[in-house]
């Protein structure tokens, strides 16, 4: 197999798959054995083409193709989302009881379009993935459709990052205007205003998806959806497709001055504020939710850094360390019935290697070294220090804060459950009591990941890793790795000995939802019902004036058609006979009299004249003498 043909088939295999299930309902029993067969077969194929990095077009648009294209960057996200989609379908075979061929069929085009996002050679092809991802992520979170609670969240996440999304739009025509081209590598070449709207476009559209300031809100509505659904797309996929797309068009972003330090500080300020807002939250879910927002922060701002290795080791530890404990807090909730931290105690000792796997994962995203995210941050946070001090507080502060969000989260877990405990369970759905081995084997096997995928950012794969992107060897500095690691080992110990204060003004996700809604929402409802008013009392009013008017108009016509014009028509009809009458007078006695008299006086005539024509000869003589005087006569008259 052709590494070309390998990359068509890592698209299309997954999307095709996942359209045959959610239209055939008759496959649910071998729904998710046929779906977990194709991710296994997506991730060898991720494999292949990761290794082989090969590009493929072909004509869509006039002036742009459909375009895939596997560079350095692309060839670490792949597996990783791979990878990730395969262990969460094993966790969704058990856990998805209902629907489960429209489910896996939905997750399989989802990941398809996360995978041909990671591929996609210009804006044409990411769109196309972008609108795909969007679309299928609003059906995954709503799934439960019955439930409307569960659809408006679906609805609210999908219109908060459909807003972002427009940037995309914008994107494109800027690279069209500015003589650029659609291809992503090819922006930095549109001219300067251009290049700078183009900038702006992506950077919104990635903010939108990534969960970043202002749009961070969505992500915790999207907690509504099923669990195997948040372990991918707030792992691996969707909020990790808007931190990958900064990275990939981080030149762009610098060629700007200006759209690489914006997107810096708003990713340091994201995962400062979310960081707090995590450390705030009660429901493992929403904390797990918002520590996905304050690490995409990181993400955010090696982007806008320009330390591109430093980021993506971030965001492929990341997904490994998130995927496993959205997985986790899912296989609690469906034995426990209950997604709050009180009612999770003694979980972790109820169900050892879940717990034993999800701790691991917890203290990697702590920070605490060896492992992974300890690393992968101080990766970014160095190219902080090297950028701006500041920057590099902001970053560090956030650091410390996921030592305190994923020390309450292990705390949780394994203090021992009293008689309170069991008073939770069953709050939001009706528990099992039973994790089995497709609850506890992906957590392990991820955690795994969480543990060592910190390499990514050390030596010696930390240098393979910047020459993969083609930029020099960067790695954190080693007073940068002891103080992180410090830090959150010494907030992680404090936590499980003290209570830390939580910042409750934090709880409520910053209030951006109701800021939303006061903002935007309102507003755009009021001014809806004002054109309807204006509508209805305006237009519609108009419109009803106009066709009374008409009405009347007709009426009024009706009316002279039966008084005025039939009378006139009578009148007509009437003097018409008068004179059709007169005439026939005047014809009788006039006309035909005086043609009968000229007749008559002709015929008389005719019979005088031709009683002289009677063959004597004098009388002949005599009309001769009388015809010359009449001439002489005629003579002297004219002479005078």
């Amino acid at each position: 197999m052709s590494a070309t043909i390998a990359l068509w088939l890592l698209v299309l295999l997954p999307a095709t798959t996942g359209a045959l299930l959610c239209l055939l309902p008759r496959v649910e029993r071998v729904a998710g054995v046929v779906a977990i067969g194709v991710a296994t077969a997506g991730l060898a194929l991720a494999v292949v083409v990761a290794t082989a990095q090969p590009a493929a077009a072909v004509p869509f648009l006039a002036g742009a193709g459909f375009d895939l294209r596997v560079d350095g960057l692309s060839a670490i996200m792949l597996p990783t989302v791979a990878a990730v989609t395969l262990l969460v379908l094993i966790f969704a075979a058990g856990d998805i009881r209902e629907g489960r061929a429209r489910f896996h069929g939905l997750m399989l085009i989802f990941a398809a379009a996360a995978l041909l996002t990671a591929v996609a050679g210009n804006l044409v092809t990411l769109l196309f993935a972008w609108e795909v991802m969007g679309a299928t992520s609003f059906a995954l979170i709503g799934f439960w459709w019955r439930d409307e609670h569960r659809v408006a969240s679906g609805t609210t996440a999908f219109i908060t990052t459909r807003a972002g999304d427009l940037g995309l739009y914008a994107a494109a025509g800027a690279a069209l205007g500015g003589g650029a081209g659609l291809g992503l590598a090819e922006l930095t070449d549109a001219t300067a205003g251009w290049r700078d709207a183009a900038a702006a476009g992506l950077l919104v559209a990635a903010l939108g998806k990534a969960a970043q300031l202002p749009f961070s809100f969505w992500l915790s509505r999207a907690m509504d959806g099923p669990s195997p659904v948040s372990a991918l797309l707030h792992s691996a996929a969707m909020v990790a497709m808007g931190g990958y797309l900064l990275l990939r068009v981080a030149p762009l972003l610098e060629s700007t001055g200006w759209a690489d330090t914006a997107a810096a500080w708003i990713g340091a300020v994201t995962a400062l504020l979310l960081g707090a807002v995590a450390v705030a939250q009660r429901d493992v879910k929403q904390l797990l939710a918002a520590s996905t927002a304050a690490q995409l922060g990181f993400v955010v701002l090696a982007a806008g850094l320009g330390a591109q290795s430093g980021g993506v080791a971030h965001l492929v530890a990341h997904a490994s360390t998130k995927a496993a404990l959205f997985i986790a807090a899912g296989a609690w909730l469906t034995a426990l019935g209950t997604r709050r931290l009180s009612g999770l105690a003694g979980a972790a000792r109820r169900w050892r290697l879940l717990g034993l796997s999800a701790s691991l994962a917890a203290l990697a995203l702590a920070g605490i070294p060896p492992l992974s995210l300890w690393a992968t941050k101080d990766a970014v946070l160095t190219a902080a220090l090297e950028e701006s001090l500041w920057l590099y507080i902001v970053g560090l502060a956030a650091s410390a804060l996921s030592a305190v969000y994923a020390a309450k989260l292990i705390f949780a877990i394994w203090r021992r459950a009293d008689a309170h405990t069991a008073t939770h369970y069953d709050e939001h759905e009706q528990g099992t009591r039973h994790a089995g081995a497709l609850d506890s084997v992906p957590v392990a096997a991820l955690a795994v990941g969480a543990a060592v995928l910190g390499m990514l950012a050390l030596p010696p794969l930390s240098g393979a890793v910047a020459r993969a992107l083609g930029q020099e060897r960067a790695q954190p500095g080693v007073w940068e790795l002891i103080a992180s690691g410090t830090i959150a080992l010494v907030l992680v110990l404090a936590s499980t000995r003290w209570r830390l204060p939580e910042p409750r003004w934090a709880a409520g996700w910053l209030g951006l939802e109701l800021a939303a809604d006061r903002l935007l929402v309102r507003p755009t409802m009021r001014l809806a019902a004002r054109l309807a008013r204006f509508d209805d009392a305006g237009i519609d009013a108009a419109a009803e004036r106009a066709a009374e008017g008409a009405a009347a108009i007709a009426r009024g016509a009706a009316s002279l058609d039966d008084s005025g014009i039939d009378a006139a028509a009578d009148g007509a009809a009437a003097a018409a006979m008068t004179t059709a009458r007169a005439a026939a007078s005047l014809d009788d006695r006039g006309v035909d009299r005086s043609v009968d008299g000229f007749a008559r006086r002709v015929w008389r005539a005719g019979r005088d004249s031709a009683r002289a024509q009677n063959g004597q000869l004098h009388h002949y003589y005599a009309q001769a003498v009388g015809l010359l005087g009449a001439v002489v006569v005629l003579l002297l008259v004219i002479g005078r």
